[in-house]
């Protein structure tokens, strides 16, 4: 009776031990990264939604900007039917092609507002207001979820890297990889010149 008394403490032991050192970090984390690249897909696909909109409210106003108008619709195109493998996560080449293609997107759009200052009557247009509202503030959750999932694999890929995290991924993680991030294009790090003299 003892020996199952003594048992029974130490294997009791040695779960507080094991629940409380972190070996259940790495799935958790890899979990909370998942979730967060779910957001941002999710935010990429509310914004990507709007545009059919915002075309066609658009092109009532403005059909001779059709340069501009076709540029939204190819790079809406070309951001939504690429096809994500499934290891776009630890895939650093997969991400940044995704990057890119939403980079596009984002600078078509920019150039579609541009134009759109070109044409009052199309800028008191309440459904444009609307429209132009909502891409807006998808624009702003687009870079909160971003924002989020860049943290949470920051936390993941240091829990890879750290002790007692580096153990345990390997002895019971081998296959878990760091995953990859968004990064900054170079020409997007450059001061732009300014210059009052012309």
């Amino acid at each position: 009776m003892f020996k199952h008394l003594k048992l029974a403490l130490v294997l009791a032991v040695a779960a507080a031990f094991l629940t409380g050192c972190g070996v259940n970090n790495i799935p958790t984390y890899e979990e909370k990264a998942k979730s967060a690249w779910s957001q941002v897909l999710n935010q990429y696909k509310r914004r990507a939604d709007l545009i059919p909109n915002l075309i066609e409210t658009v092109k009532g106003f403005a059909a001779q900007e059709k340069d501009v108008l076709t540029s939204v619709v190819e790079a809406r195109a070309k951001a939504t039917q690429t096809t994500l493998p499934p290891d776009i996560l630890t895939n650093p080449d997969a991400l940044k092609t995704f990057q890119q293609n939403q980079g596009a997107l984002s600078s078509a759009l920019s150039r579609l507002l541009v134009v759109v200052e070109r044409y009052p009557d199309l800028k008191s247009n309440q459904n444009f207001l609307a429209l132009q509202s909502q891409l807006e503030g998808s624009e702003n959750r687009i870079s909160v979820a971003r924002r989020d999932y860049i943290e949470a694999v920051r936390v993941y890929n240091t829990e890879l890297k750290t002790i007692p995290g580096r153990w345990w991924a390997q002895f019971l993680y081998p296959e878990n990889q760091a995953m990859a991030n968004f990064t900054i294009e170079q020409k997007d790090t450059e001061v732009p010149k300014v210059d009052f003299n012309n």
